[in-house]
């Protein structure tokens, strides 16, 4: 199965499925000699877990960090990290009564399509727990780019069509859907709870804002640096669209507008999101990402079975009537790794 490695010069491979033994990630390219705990990442691992409110999946995971190589002492060593994380409250048996049948929304289809075989046991390699190993993964970088004087935040911006009329950093990780307005958060709670009541689910805008990144960072064909952020987005499951500074806005505004004008005190505005010409420009990098709504709802569905047969499913189990909260952590995770192997590229590149 291709596709399951991420990174140039940093890089992460990621591993097992929703209800199998175990998920987790090998990260190759960290420098040695940095500090790294288990605890450090744990830190990360508890934002991303199930079970935090009651708009997030009750499924209990732990997710233990267990770092079986790559760490001595304390210290990075150079090599390949090897992070695990157990699964413990599985429950296959939910999926039993559609284990034949198509989901609606679910990469069951596709899956099938591709491979000839599928792992119906909570959606298997396609399921958001697969990343887990991506956050691990961040945690790691993000490590290396505290080093380098690198901020990443993401926070909830908008969730079923209810956004956030404030910026107020501190609120975000006090209130259940980590939106940056308190006000808009309360709101937003309601109507996932709402919408959780009667087994259907919502989508939204998360938003990322990265400071702190040196003018120069990025390749400037193929290998942008928005492409890059974008691939890295686009990679996670739930998410359908990206836009950088001010995105599709700009479809309608002017060039004298759009453009960011400069002055001996630097850039005038930041229209471009942080990066011209897929390279970095020393402002903060802004994008937004459009999260769908979870497609596992027991509303009852239309679907085809394996023989092609109509029919009519409810899917069971426990899920995130609303993605947004949980992906947050992704969003940086995947945000960091990017940056630090964009840094590592950068700084072979200079020799």
């Amino acid at each position: 199965m291709a596709g399951n490695t991420f990174g140039e010069v940093f890089k992460i491979t990621t591993f097992g499925e929703s209800h199998g033994a175990a998920v987790g990630v090998i990260v190759d390219g960290v420098t040695p000699e940095v500090d790294l705990s288990e605890e450090y990442i744990q830190i990360q691992m508890n934002r991303r877990k199930p079970g935090q409110s009651a708009v997030t999946s009750p499924r209990k995971e732990y997710d233990i960090v267990h770092i079986l190589s790559g760490v001595f002492e304390g210290k990075t060593t150079g090599t390949p990290l090897f992070v695990i994380l157990h699964n413990h409250d599985m429950d296959p048996a939910a999926y039993s009564s559609i284990q034949h049948a198509f989901r609606p929304g679910h990469a069951d289809f596709t899956y099938l399509k591709k491979y000839g075989i599928r792992d119906h046991r909570g959606s298997g390699r396609a399921s958001g727990r697969e990343t887990a190993g991506r956050v691990v993964g961040g945690a790691v970088a993000r490590k290396l780019l505290e080093r380098r004087g690198v901020q990443v935040l993401a926070y909830t911006k908008e969730i079923g069509g209810i956004a956030c009329r404030l910026f107020e950093e501190q609120a975000i990780e006090k209130n259940a859907v980590r939106a940056c307005d308190p006000t808009a958060a309360a709101e937003m709670t309601k109507k996932v709870e709402q919408l959780a009541a009667v087994g259907d689910s919502c989508g939204g805008i998360v938003e990322c804002r990265i400071r702190g990144v040196i003018p120069g960072l990025g390749e400037p064909v193929f290998d942008k640096l928005d492409a890059e952020l974008a691939k890295a987005m686009l990679s996670i499951g739930a998410v359908k669209g990206i836009e950088f500074g001010s995105g599709f806005s700009a479809a309608s505004m002017l060039g004298s507008e759009h453009n960011d004008e400069m002055s001996s005190a630097g850039f005038l505005s930041n229209h471009s999101g942080g990066i011209i010409g897929g390279i970095s420009t020393g402002q903060e990098i802004i994008f937004r990402v459009v999260v769908k709504p979870t497609s596992s709802i027991s509303v009852p569905q239309k679907t085809i079975n394996i023989r092609g047969e109509e029919q009519v499913i409810r899917t069971e189990g426990r899920h995130d009537p609303c993605i947004c909260p949980r992906i947050v952590p992704v969003i940086e995770a995947m945000a960091c790794l990017v940056l630090e192997d964009h840094y590592k590229r950068q700084t072979a590149m200079l020799g």
